[in-house]
């Protein structure tokens, strides 16, 4: 497992900066939030990838997934890869993919851990839910 940090280059595009991110994970972790970028991209295309909160705690920043407002943020944790869905609460999952903050009203995540498989289907069902939420907000359901 690394214990440096790259710094995020300055003149890279989000989906880049996404990349290194991924990159600078080079263990498992790395492998999980690279083959959920792929599901979440697969699942909406017209998202938008962002790096957001680059601090001197983390200066590389965070992944997020945006189409008329985030859809979800993508973290290595040290045991885990988490997606966090921010209007999670408000997001019909049937197949029960949220694990964590579910006593949050308004937020939902998924924390994968390493031996842990993906329901592919499932989490492109969550992401264009998601996506769905966001385009209907302002308007009366």
């Amino acid at each position: 497992m690394k214990s440096s940090t790259i710094p995020a280059p300055k003149d890279k595009s989000p989906s880049q900066e996404i990349d290194a991110i991924i990159k600078n994970h080079d263990d498992w972790r790395g492998e999980k939030l690279s083959l959920l970028r792929a599901l979440i991209k697969k699942a909406a295309p017209a998202l938008v990838e962002e790096v957001k909160w680059k601090k001197p705690s983390n200066p590389m920043g965070v992944p997020v997934w945006s189409h008329d407002g985030i859809i979800c943020i993508g973290e290595a944790l040290k045991n885990a890869v988490r997606l966090t869905f921010p209007k999670g609460a408000r997001i019909k999952d049937p197949r029960k993919l949220f694990n964590t903050r579910l006593d949050s009203n308004t937020v939902r995540a998924i924390d994968i851990n390493e031996n842990d498989s993906i329901n592919d289907v499932a989490l492109k069902n969550l992401i264009r839910e998601a996506v769905s939420l966001n385009q209907t907000k302002g308007k009366s359901a």
